[in-house]
């Protein structure tokens, strides 16, 4: 069953309208038609089952005719990446989304190798949008991530004192793992995940954030890339504080 964003807040019962790319997606490209099941998700936590009851034009108008169950994982999970290549970016939110992350915050570290300038950023957070908006379609996740401002190291760690937990994986860690965080950490709802960039990150900012609690762990005796340690990570918090 194909399933679509609808225009606001699901009720059952109610009617809905598709926004234009998603009518025109199910009309143009899918063919779809009056009297055709779909499925819908209002972007709020909500997914339906729902009736194509009529079109006009390029306009979709659905009947929420059932609920489905929320599929939102019942940990939080933020993600501050520091700013990779843009390619590699794209490839981490599409992972971390299918994975159930609910943020991305792009951070402008020391080592970036993308020097990432106002001019570009509104471009590069919309097309990060998309992605995690198709990726959200495509798992049929009742909601879509954040995607954040990239902010600044300081902006960051401030940002991080929202979370229950935060940690980092760091090649120079030893002997703690994501699974011993676990251990004792076993209730934590909102965990942040700190990733460097490309050139990993500078003993400034891993000092600045174990003063701040912040929990340095191995990911093991092999270096990852910048987004091989992203999905990984946020997998693994996913599988010992979540639902995978």
């Amino acid at each position: 069953m194909h399933s679509f964003y609808i225009d606001k807040k699901g009720v059952v019962g109610e009617k809905a309208t598709l926004p234009k790319e998603e009518a025109k997606h199910a009309l143009k490209v899918l063919r779809l038609g009056v009297g055709d099941e779909v499925g819908a998700m209002d972007g709020c936590g909500g997914r339906f089952t729902a009736v194509i009851e009529a079109v006009s034009g390029d306009s979709v108008t659905l009947n929420l005719t059932g609920e489905l169950p929320d599929n939102e994982a019942p940990v939080a999970i933020t993600l501050y990446q520091g700013l990779p290549k843009a390619d590699k970016l794209d490839f981490i939110v599409q992972k971390i989304t299918e994975l159930g992350a609910v943020r991305l915050v792009p951070v402008k570290m020391e080592r970036c190798v993308d020097k990432l300038d106002a001019k570009d950023a509104q471009k590069r957070r919309e097309r990060l949008e998309k992605i995690a908006h198709e990726a959200t379609k495509q798992c049929k996740r009742a909601a879509m991530p954040e995607i954040l401002e990239a902010m600044t190291w300081k902006q960051a760690l401030q940002d991080m004192k929202n979370c229950d937990l935060v940690i980092v994986p760091w090649e120079e860690a030893r002997g703690t793992r994501v699974k011993d965080v676990y251990a004792q950490h076993p209730d934590a709802k909102r965990i942040g995940i700190v990733i460097g960039p490309e050139g990993g990150m500078s003993e400034g900012e891993i000092e600045a954030m174990r003063e701040a609690g912040v929990l340095p762990v191995t990911l093991g005796p092999r270096i990852l890339r910048a987004e091989t340690a992203a999905v990984t990570s946020v997998a693994m918090a996913m599988t010992l504080w979540g639902d995978l």
